[in-house]
């Protein structure tokens, strides 16, 4: 790796039980090599996506999950 590409920062992250099962099944069906690697895949996926909304300043960051908790249970 080249010291353009050494990652020398390092990320903590608090996950429920569900969210780290869906990263986990998603990572496992792409075959990923580990869940650092799911987890920037899914980063650059989200930042290149188009059509995303800003954060309002109010929000809290339990706001934010991988799971919408929300979404009835018919979808």
């Amino acid at each position: 790796m080249s010291d353009s590409q050494a990652r020398g920062e390092r990320l903590q992250i608090m996950l429920t039980q569900e969210e780290l099962t869906a990263l986990d099944d998603w990572r496992f069906k792409r075959q990923m090599p580990s869940r650092a690697a799911a987890v920037r895949e899914l980063l650059r996926r989200g930042l290149a996506a188009e059509g995303f909304d800003l954060a309002e300043r109010t929000q809290k960051s339990k706001t934010f999950g991988v799971i919408d908790t929300n979404a009835s249970s018919n979808d």
